[in-house]
């Protein structure tokens, strides 16, 4: 019996190559310079240095946001070098059923940023755990359990560190208050506290789970 031998190469022109048979490395429609055309592989691996013969989709790194800042004090400060991922345009949608969508996280957040008032952290887990639908102006048919308190990182995703109170010029969050929100996140080493994120300036710290926090709640994330 002879044994035919049929080089890769070969077999490759003989299946038809189309669309549905690429891999999508992109998981969850990645749009990396938002317009939604072919380019965004090159564009990426041009950014981060990304070699052309490998994945160019964020799955090995996570790239970092830019902060906002545009206003440079000195010479290769964070104003001056804008280093980092760029906001997509628009930045938010709002969804008209009391949710906004982050187009460059793609977290989904609360429209109303003080549903709750101020919480001790305890109850603002259990506030988050327990929303759905028909609360807060929410109309999305999310259950109890969907919503979350969102972790540190999270909360800080949101920040715009040019502006004071310190959010993306022209968001369409509600009720935002200038003061501290609650993240799910426990300090290392002191269980009594956990992290939360001052709305008004930026800044990022820890507090006695005891103390009060205003409270967002978000969903969806990796």
């Amino acid at each position: 019996m002879k044994r035919i031998i049929v080089s890769f190469s070969i077999l490759l022109l003989l299946v038809p190559f189309t669309a549905s048979a690429q891999v999508d490395f992109c998981e969850g429609n990645f749009d990396y310079d938002s317009d939604q055309d072919s380019s965004d592989a090159a564009t990426f691996k041009t950014d981060f240095s990304r070699s052309s013969m490998k994945n160019p989709c964020p799955g090995g790194f996570a790239p970092v946001p830019k902060t906002g800042q545009t206003t440079s004090y000195a010479t290769g400060d964070d104003g001056d070098l804008e280093r980092g991922v760029p906001s997509p345009n628009p930045r938010f949608t709002d969804n008209g059923n009391g949710t906004v969508t982050d187009n460059l996280t793609g977290l989904i957040w609360l429209k109303n940023a003080n549903c709750f008032g101020m919480r001790l952290w305890d109850s603002a887990l259990y506030d988050c755990n327990g929303l759905h639908s028909g609360q807060c102006g929410l109309t999305d048919g999310s259950q109890a359990g969907d919503w979350r308190l969102p972790n540190r990182f999270e909360l800080e995703s949101l920040l715009d560190l040019e502006n004071i109170p310190a959010l993306p010029t022209g968001h369409p969050f509600i009720n935002v208050q200038p003061s501290v929100y609650w993240s799910s996140t426990t300090g290392a080493y002191y269980f009594i506290l956990a992290w939360y994120v001052d709305m008004l300036g930026g800044g990022v710290a820890r507090d006695g789970k005891v103390s009060d926090g205003y409270v967002w709640p978000v969903r969806g994330g990796q």
